[in-house]
């Protein structure tokens, strides 16, 4: 009992009280009939007189959120997953024994209704409370009202409360997997296959990033976990089942902001016979009918700025250059002057852009060019193309100028949506590239990939000409519910140890 406060130990003293009645202050299965919601519709449109004479039954169940005791009577109101509804409760409908145990009652405890819908006075659906079955003692009190969790990183860590409290936290928990679902939808509708690959890997590839390791006991070998699906979905094409996606956790060993979670979730997917014009046309559709299915509106909020223009995914998005944005913004043409890397190294100093020892080429610099003027401008959304091949070790080259490679990123806000690629297909360009990645690795980039020699061989076998794509899920549930933060949109996002 030791630190307990005043209120925790008048409910925990009344757990006796519940045994000695014959009640389990933790209660047992209730058949719950209808929500909240549903009791509202059913409702709607009939005066007081009316739904007297047509006497709904329903049986509801869920937080007491309200009480307000007046004697023999009694307004309270319960929460459940679907929102709020009033009760009222009279001592001579329920009896004395129920009333009684009705006044035990605390602010956050969890019963069962059953009783018929009337109106109120004021006009408010209320259901006439007939049985009283108290389920679920709480033991502690919920936060104030008014202000929930004013504590942000008490929200994350205590989601449970978050979502008791912070109907637009429930809003948002509902939405996400209803947006995955559409998604799904779609895909499926496409003719793509939703297949599962290895979270554990022992080959770190698939992307650019820092991993995850852990320890195999039975095998006795580190593993990676994924930092992509990538290289097992396209072994997938060369099996021949031609379109194919995952939606999955993904894992990467980096740092944490409003965007980014070590822990995330993305859908890959994969088009035998497709390319970089194709994932366009899939990254928009399954975006805009998301959007439509789920929201049903297809202008939204600016979640990184909101205060910024609106963002319209209703009009074909823009396509670009990541030279021609870097030229508009600093006017550095990197498109028309083959610069040696020395020349490109001195421009990078002259507007003040980072040049990192790992940087061997001109294409590392071109890209940190564009992370420093470009990205931010890219508010509505873009397919931002051209990237140098050096950051690009699993594309095919631009058939035009090989400095260049067929991809695009999606940037809504000045934050990268989706990653897409004309696949590369050819097993000894794909040697060639994993052989420079391990160039990086050595010069200390550990975020480079490592030789995967059996995807090497699969692609001996012959992969299709595909395009692919990746599509970054929280921040897409971001945008579409206008929410702040990635932290928002997971349930459960990684935390300090306090």
């Amino acid at each position: 009992m030791d630190n307990l406060t005043e209120q925790e130990l008048v409910r925990r003293g009344k757990l006796e009280k519940y045994k000695e009645l014959g009640i389990d202050p933790f209660g047992h299965a209730y058949n719950v009939t209808h929500h909240s919601d549903e009791v509202k519709k059913l409702g709607q449109g009939y005066t007081h007189e009316e739904l007297e004479e047509k006497k709904i039954e329903v049986s509801v169940a869920g937080r007491i959120m309200f009480i307000r005791k007046m004697g023999k009577a009694s307004f309270f109101s319960i929460q459940d997953k679907a929102g709020f509804i009033q009760i009222y409760i009279r001592k001579d409908v329920v009896g004395e024994d129920q009333y009684n145990l009705f006044k035990m009652a605390d602010i956050g405890d969890i019963v069962g209704i059953k009783g018929s819908i009337m109106l109120t006075q004021t006009g408010e659906i209320t259901i006439k409370c007939e049985e009283y079955t108290h389920l679920v003692k709480a033991l502690r009190p919920l936060p104030e009202k008014f202000h929930g969790l004013s504590d942000v990183e008490e929200r994350y860590r205590r989601r449970y409360l978050d979502l008791i409290m912070n109907q637009d936290a429930k809003r948002v928990a509902i939405l996400r997997p209803r947006i995955i679902r559409a998604m799904q939808e779609y895909f499926d509708n496409e003719g793509f296959i939703e297949v599962e690959t290895p979270v554990l890997q022992n080959i770190q590839g698939g992307a650019t990033a820092r991993p995850f390791i852990t320890h195999h006991n039975a095998l006795d070998a580190d593993f990676y976990l994924r930092i992509a699906t990538e290289l097992h979905l396209k072994r997938l094409l060369v099996g021949g089942l031609e379109r194919v996606y995952e939606i999955g956790r993904i894992f990467r060993n980096e740092g944490m902001d409003r965007t980014h979670n070590p822990e995330f979730t993305t859908v890959e997917l994969y088009q035998a016979f497709g390319d970089l014009k194709s994932m366009m046309e899939l990254c928009e559709g399954v975006i805009r009918s998301a959007a439509l299915k789920v929201i049903g509106k297809t202008e939204f909020k600016n979640p990184f700025d909101p205060d910024g223009e609106l963002i319209n995914i209703e009009k074909p998005f823009r396509v670009v250059t990541m030279c021609d944005v870097i030229k508009e913004q600093t006017g550095v043409d990197f498109k028309n002057n083959n610069y040696t890397f020395e020349e490109a190294a001195e421009l990078a100093k002259a507007h003040n852009v980072p040049v990192e020892p790992h940087f061997i080429s001109v294409g590392h610099i071109i890209n940190a060019f564009f992370e420093e003027y470009g990205e931010k401008t890219l508010i509505q959304p873009t397919f931002l193309c051209g990237h140098p091949i050096e950051i690009s070790p699993l594309t095919k080259k631009n058939p035009d100028d090989p400095r260049f490679v067929e991809r695009f990123e999606l940037f809504i806000g000045g934050k990268e949506f989706a990653n897409a690629y004309t696949e590369l297909n050819d097993p000894i360009d794909q040697k060639e590239r994993f052989l420079e990645q391990l160039k990086e690795k050595d010069a200390g980039n550990d975020e480079a990939n490592e030789m995967d020699t059996d995807f090497v061989e699969a692609l001996e076998y012959g992969m299709p000409p595909a395009g692919g794509i990746g599509i970054g899920v929280d921040r897409l549930v971001i945008f579409l519910t206008e929410s702040q933060s990635i932290r928002d949109v997971i349930l459960f996002p990684q935390m300090k140890t306090r």
